[in-house]
Parts: structure tokens; sequence; C-alpha cells
């Protein structure tokens, strides 16, 4: 079961990172177009879209990349905890 839950907090990281690599490749359109950008955006946008509904952005930066990452963070070490915790 330990195993589980490190397996599960590693996704929860790589997803994280996946987030974090697709916002910095949107400062390289070459990169976002290409079939990597493609589908790491099939991954990460229905994500980010729900927070790109609810928060808008300011001029031209948008935040809810950064608010979808901690809203993940936030996920995780819930889901973690309480399944550590029905497991022990």
């Amino acid at each position: 079961m330990i195993l589980l839950l490190n397996i599960l907090g590693q996704a929860f990281t790589i997803y994280s990172y996946a987030i974090l690599v697709y916002v910095l490749m949107s400062w390289v359109p070459a990169i976002q177009q290409s079939k990597f950008g493609f589908y790491l955006g099939k991954i990460v946008e229905p994500y980010l879209n729900i927070f790109r509904r609810i928060i808008p952005p300011i001029g031209m930066i948008d935040i809810s990349p950064i608010v979808a990452i901690l809203a993940l963070q936030f996920i995780a070490r819930g889901a973690l905890n309480i399944l550590s915790y029905l497991v022990f």
C-alpha cells in the first residue's frame, strides 16, 4: 500500500511539472505547436480550462496556471493524507 501512495504522489508531481512545462512552452510558439506540445496540451488543457473559466487574465498575464498548480498540490496532499490514514 505504501508503494501505491508513492506512485500516486509521483503522479501528482509529474502532472504539476507537465503544467509548468506547458506554460513555459507558451513563450515559444514553435515548441507548443509541435507534436509534443500538442499531446501535452491534450493532457493539461482540460484541467487548466477549469481555472481559466473562473479566473480572468490580469492584463496580459494569465495567473490561472499558478492557481491550478496550487490547487493540485492542495488536492494531492489532502488525498495522500486521507489515503494514508485509511491504510494505517
